[in-house]
C-alpha cells in the first residue's frame, strides 16, 4: 500500500520561543539569521473582513472534501481568542491546511501504529491500563500504551497547547490508520499541560462518523463536550493531577448532547 495511505501530517503552529532549534518553526532559512539581534517573529492580527474572506473562500472550494463554513467558523473563531497567537497543533494534512497557517506558522510526518479495524480491541486495551501506561496525564515521549503517539518531535511534549485539531490520518477503510490514536493523544496532550491557560480547545473533524464518535466520547468525554456543528465536534478539556486515573468524570456517560444548529 502506498506509505502516504499509512502515515499522515501534523501541524505545529506556535510563536517561536527563545532557544527554539526547529527550522520548521520558520518560513524560511533566511527567517533564522543568527547574526541578526532583531526579533524575525513579528505576530500581527488579520483584520476580521481578512479573516473572513479567508473562511469563504477555504469552504467554496471547488474540492469535494473540505469543511463546510460552520465548521471552519468554529475553529477560527477560538483561534482568535488567544494572544498573540494560539499554539495550535494540527492532525492530518488537508485541503485547510495553508487556511489555518494564515489564521494561526509546519508539518511533519508521522507513522501510526494502529488501524481502523482494531478500534474495538486498542480501546479496550487502553481501559485496562489506563492507570498504567495509558493513563490520562503523562509523558507520551516515554509511553508504551499503543494509542499513544511518542515518536512525535520531543518539544511537542512540552507545549501547553491551546487548540488541537483531529482532521487525519484518514480512516475509510479497514487497514487504514484511523483516528483514534489522534483522538487519544489530543486528549492526553490536554490533560497534561503544565502552564498556560489550564483548559484545551479540540476538535474533532468528521465526528458524525461513528468509530470517531466513540473514540470522542471515550477519552475526550460527553461531559467536555460544548457542541457538534455539521461534521465538527468541539470539546474543552481541563488540565488534570498527575495523579488521575480515569479519562471521564463517570463511566456512564450522559445522553450525547444534540447537534447545533448550522
Amino acid at each position: 500500500m502506498d506509505l502516504s495511505e499509512q502515515s499522515s501530517h501534523f501541524g505545529i503552529n506556535r510563536p517561536p520561543e527563545p532557544g527554539d532549534d526547529m527550522q520548521q518553526l520558520c518560513n524560511s532559512e533566511d527567517d533564522l539569521d543568527e547574526d541578526s539581534d532583531e526579533d524575525d517573529s513579528i505576530s500581527v492580527e488579520l483584520e476580521e473582513t481578512v479573516v473572513r474572506a479567508l473562511v469563504h473562500y477555504a469552504s467554496n472550494s471547488n474540492t469535494t472534501d473540505h469543511m463546510s463554513s460552520a465548521d471552519i467558523k468554529l475553529i477560527s473563531d477560538v483561534l482568535r481568542q488567544c494572544s498573540p497567537s494560539c499554539n495550535f497543533l494540527i492532525f492530518g494534512l488537508t485541503d485547510e491546511t495553508l487556511l489555518w497557517k494564515a489564521l494561526n506558522h509546519n508539518a511533519y510526518d508521522v507513522q501510526y501504529a494502529t488501524k481502523l479495524s482494531e478500534t474495538a480491541e486498542v480501546i479496550a486495551a487502553a481501559k485496562e491500563q489506563v492507570v498504567n501506561e495509558c493513563r490520562p496525564v503523562q509523558n507520551l515521549l516515554f509511553s508504551e500504551c499503543k494509542l499513544g503517539l511518542n515518536d512525535l518531535p520531543n518539544q511537542l511534549y512540552e507545549v501547553d497547547w491551546d487548540v488541537i485539531l483531529v482532521d487525519g490520518p484518514r480512516g475509510y477503510w479497514p487497514e487504514a490508520p484511523g483516528r483514534t490514536a489522534a483522538i487519544f493523544t489530543a486528549a492526553v496532550l490536554a490533560r497534561s499541560k503544565k502552564g498556560g491557560n489550564p483548559k484545551t480547545h479540540v476538535f474533532v473533524h468528521d465526528f458524525n462518523m461513528k468509530v470517531d464518535r466513540i473514540t470522542s466520547y471515550e477519552f475526550l468525554c460527553r461531559e467536555n463536550m460544548v457542541k457538534s456543528i455539521d461534521m465538527m465536534g468541539h470539546f474543552v478539556l481541563e488540565r488534570m493531577d498527575s495523579n488521575a486515573s480515569q479519562f471521564c468524570r463517570s463511566s456512564h456517560s450522559p445522553p450525547s448532547p444534540s447537534p447545533a444548529a448550522p
